[in-house]
């Protein structure tokens, strides 16, 4: 039979204890520990509980940890000498059933590892969703860990060390995240269109009304649809628009979503997340028969991430009243113009009907946006759940340094105009700049050399400038000191520049109140509550400028990493993300009764 919380809480500690026995390989002292902050008030909060005893824990006792787990495929599985969790974990992902090759393979790496690190290689094998990684899943994942350095791989053990109890105590305790399941697998669902070029490389790509980009938005529809929503209908710009009526006619409503569209070979939740979470609140209420005293409006925002035309935010921009007129007429790659690509898509690709798309503020509660974190704090701390407390002021600029193309060989050293290494001598400054003000980043994400040859002193380089900061006026500091920077280098080495600011947003801090009602849902989940800011842009930010919204941040895996195909979180973190925008639902109905 499953245990329950309120046995486990009751229990004598020697009983409590042996409830727990197993969670943590060969090491029952963690549970032990953990038993002393009884009562728990939530499964959440046991978990966390013993992930605090460990993070208290001295190095030593952290590695004999580590150190009691088996190989994978190792001589414990050979032998059957595994404990029967281990036993039932690699089974399950298919490590008993190696062919010959496989086992070799698994077996050097072992061995690379163990001689590198001086402990076994740790995977919770049976993944984000608890139903068991592919053995090509496990074997990339143990070549590209071997990189890592030893401090960094130390601390991603123990924290597939606590997913893998984590699966356990779900075992235990007869708990499945039966929606945390369903929205993982919509995201997995959706992640099957990609841009041509793309899907064939296995990589997820999907850009402003490309095919992919289409298909995604009539799978959001669909999906709405499913899940009860009273109206779908794909808008003017694009966005997917879903709307689940309020109890009366009259009543405002709560905005809510994010974006569905990529970068190039992007993650599956960055954007989505936020789609799917309100989506499944609503699936939750529909089942139900639940109206609430507002309308919730879910958007899926059309275009983000600025990829295939320089127009950041367009989708969230079209409802803040914020389109930008000549965006029609900019072209992407193919010289294909917006104009176009709308038309193509059947949207009428005009400023009327775009402008139609401003929403009133006065008929919104608010906005919130849920998002995983693309970032390594909340993964580091083992929470997860963070409450933004702002998001970062950014700018961002394209640019290109015009120099002389001459021979690699016959040049001197002191008469070139090597437009390449202006740009390097950049990029070493806005390092160094923006990392003395501690919270502050510079990045030159793209850099290109047009027609470049290995025996060419470049005479071209296009590139990328993106800046922020937690202010308006440390992020213009920044920029001012780059830009000039940049100008000095170019007159320096004689080289022309032009620059074009393509995006600019001003910091948003969350709205108190809202940012109080999220705190509010962490903290009835019985898991500690954590406030960050947002390094990163989100659609919020752009609605910021006409109504009030906050943020929730979800901890992602692989130390956070997003804009990458490693960006992923688990089941069990979208259940409680579910969990807490319910919570959230709850508040406002309280305070806003009929």
């Amino acid at each position: 039979m499953p245990i329950t919380l309120d046995q486990l809480n009751r229990a004598p500690l020697a009983e409590a204890a042996q409830m727990l026995d197993g969670l943590y390989e060969h090491s029952p002292w963690i549970a032990q520990q953990a038993l002393a902050q009884r009562p728990f008030v939530s499964l959440a909060a046991l978990k966390h509980g013993m992930v605090t005893v460990l993070a208290h824990a001295s190095v030593d006792a952290q590695l004999a940890l580590i150190r009691a787990h088996p190989e994978l495929a190792g001589k414990a599985m050979v032998s059957q000498t595994l404990t029967a969790e281990s036993t039932n974990e690699q089974t399950r992902a298919g490590l008993t059933n190696c062919t010959p090759e496989e086992f070799a393979h698994i077996q050097q790496l072992n061995a690379h590892y163990n001689a590198k690190f001086g402990f076994p290689f740790i995977l919770a094998v049976r993944g984000p969703r608890g139903t068991g990684l592919a053995k090509r899943e496990i074997i990339a994942t143990f070549e590209r860990r071997l990189g890592n350095p030893v401090d960094f791989e130390r601390a991603e053990c123990l924290r597939h060390i606590h997913r893998i109890a984590e699966i356990r105590l779900n075992d235990k305790f007869g708990f499945e995240p039966v929606v945390g399941n369903e929205v993982w697998d919509w995201h997995e669902h959706l992640a099957r269109h990609s841009d041509p070029e793309f899907a064939e490389r296995g990589e997820l790509t999907v850009t402003y009304l490309t095919d992919a980009h289409r298909a995604c938005a009539a799978d959001i529809g669909a999906r709405m649809r499913e899940c009860g929503f009273d109206e779908v209908k794909i808008d003017a710009v694009g966005n997917v628009v879903g709307r689940y009526h309020g109890a009366t006619p009259a009543a405002k409503a709560l905005l809510t979503g994010s974006h569905f569209d990529t970068v190039r070979n992007g993650g599956k939740y960055d954007g989505r997340l936020g789609i799917f979470v309100p989506m499944a609140c609503v699936k939750r209420l529909h089942a139900a028969g639940q109206r609430l005293p507002f309308a919730i409006e879910v958007v899926g925002f059309a275009e983000e991430e600025g990829q295939r035309y320089k127009a950041t935010f367009l989708g969230s921009g079209a409802l803040t009243g914020h389109f930008n007129p000549a965006w029609l007429d900019q072209q992407d790659a193919d010289g294909v113009t917006m104009r176009a690509a709308m038309q193509h898509a059947g949207l009428p690709a005009t400023l009327e009907a775009i402008g139609a798309l401003t929403r009133d503020p006065s008929n919104y509660l608010g906005f919130v946006e849920v998002h995983i974190e693309q970032g390594p704090v909340l993964n580091e701390m083992d929470l997860p759940l963070g409450v933004v407390t702002s998001i970062n002021a950014s700018v961002r600029y394209l640019c290109e340094a015009i120099g002389m193309a001459s021979h690699a060989g016959t040049t001197p050293m002191n008469r070139r105009r090597d437009a390449a290494s202006a740009v390097a001598e950049l990029a070493l400054y806005a390092e160094q700049r923006a990392a003395a003000d501690g919270d502050s980043v510079a990045t030159i994400g793209m850099l290109q050399v047009p027609g470049g040859s290995i025996n060419v002193v470049p005479g071209r380089c296009r590139f990328s400038l993106d800046l922020r900061a937690p202010s308006n006026a440390q992020r213009d500091a920044l920029e001012r000191d780059i830009l000039a920077q940049l100008r000095a280098i170019c007159e320096r080495r004689g080289i022309g520049l032009t620059t074009e600011e393509t995006m600019r947003a001003a910091a948003a801090p969350s709205a108190p109140a809202w940012q109080a009602r999220w705190e509010k849902a962490v903290a009835a989940l019985g898991v500690p509550l954590h406030r960050m800011p947002s390094g990163a842009g989100h659609d919020a930010m752009k609605l910021h400028e006409v109504m009030p919204q906050a943020m929730l941040f979800v901890r992602g895996l692989n130390s956070g990493i997003s804009h990458n195909p490693l960006e992923s979180t688990t089941s069990d973190d979208m259940e409680l993300c579910v969990n807490a925008f319910s919570h959230l639902l709850d508040q406002l109905a309280t305070e806003h009764p009929n």
